[in-house]
């Protein structure tokens, strides 16, 4: 029997699911191999125009790429990816370690990118990912070039979207809604009696579960008849630094204008603002009342104990792991969607606004 090694390049180019060869893609195309090669393997230098076609061109004739498709084929890889926007978050680290632990169960391993909140990065993860053979993709969020999905999609590659949910996604998803959850936290505060609000936010752009956080905040309050003054929204990233930072800015305000109601996108934010009102000799909830987001291992042990809500993100990574597991399975390629419901975790750092009457005696 002849090594696969030493089979005519014409057959090795071959699709092992379809038949068809790569020059016959190149040909529907009206293109060169060399081009298509390109198109899989180093999109950034094709042309979007002629890369579309040539995705077009392989989706209609079923054309695999040959890592892909080996690692399709035969489950020699037993490789899943997942890409995460950072390894400073402890969330994300639990969404990975959730599908590790299902994936060690069934002989798979586990590659892990980081985009840095950068699509572009994010693209070349996958890219990198998919020519080692990757059989399957977690990704967070949906902020990803349309060329990111095209590239999933002529791989054959079984995805879900993590930590964002919604029903009308054109994409599978496992998570909750952002928007939801931020409205019911500025709901608590609307309930202890605050009228007067500010938010320490990460950047939205590039990121619409930030986006989401901050239309929540935004309808609760329009329902309540509140309207929030555009200074006193605070935008950078999610650090304790600005966390801080936002803090002494909205406390320079002002005593009349100063809000008693701080909403942070999260708890890290939340943590920073706590250290820096201790300096400031203000304290919580006395002067002012504070949430967070994500109730990480930190946030009960701030003083006082930080209000936040939470995600089971290690159940998230598990059931992410589970369904590309089963879509490989059954080479099931269709759209779910499945909502993980968050909860609201609340401690001693929200209560009654002060008494603005006494504080201008």
């Amino acid at each position: 029997m002849q090594d696969n090694d030493t089979q005519p390049r014409r057959r090795r180019n071959r699709s092992r699911k379809t038949g068809t060869s790569l020059s016959q893609v190149a040909e529907k195309a009206g293109v060169s191999t060399a081009t298509v090669s390109r198109a899989f393997n180093d999109p950034e230098r094709v042309s979007e125009t002629v890369r579309t076609r040539i995705f077009a061109a392989a989706e209609l004739l079923n054309w695999v790429p040959s890592a892909a498709g080996r690692a399709l084929a035969t489950n020699r890889t037993r490789i899943l990816g997942a890409i995460i926007p950072t390894l400073d978050n402890e969330i994300f680290a639990r969404q990975v370690l959730g599908m590790q632990d299902v994936l060690t169960q069934h002989g798979y391993r586990l590659f892990l990118g980081c985009s840095r909140y950068s699509g572009e990065d994010a693209l070349a993860e996958v890219g990198a990912m998919l020519q080692h053979g990757v059989e399957g993709l977690m990704l967070v969020g949906e902020d990803y070039p349309d060329m990111l999905f095209q590239q999933l999609r002529v791989h054959k590659t079984p995805y879900v979207l993590s930590y964002i949910y919604g029903s009308d996604l054109p994409h599978p998803c496992i998570g909750f809604r952002h928007d939801e959850i931020f409205a019911a936290l500025t709901r608590v505060h609307l309930d202890a009696g605050h009228q007067k609000f500010g938010l320490i936010f990460q950047q939205v752009e590039g990121n619409t579960r930030v986006a989401a956080r901050l239309e929540g905040v935004k309808m609760a309050l329009s329902e309540a008849g509140i309207a929030l003054d555009p200074d006193h929204i605070l935008i950078g990233d999610g650090s304790l630094k600005h966390g801080a930072e936002s803090l002494d800015a909205l406390m320079r305000l002002p005593l009349a204008e100063r809000p008693t109601a701080i909403i942070c996108g999260n708890d890290t934010q939340a943590i920073g603002a706590l250290s820096r009102a201790r300096e400031l000799g203000l304290k919580v909830p006395e002067d002012f009342s504070i949430s967070g987001f994500d109730n990480t291992a930190m946030s009960e042990m701030t003083s006082p104990p930080l209000s936040t809500a939470e995600i089971d993100n290690y159940i998230i990574g598990v059931e992410a792991a589970n369904q590309i597991l089963q879509r490989l399975k059954l080479n099931d390629l269709s759209i779910s969607h499945s909502l993980v419901e968050p909860r609201l975790v609340l401690r001693q750092s929200i209560a009654a606004p002060p008494d603005t009457l006494a504080q201008n005696a």
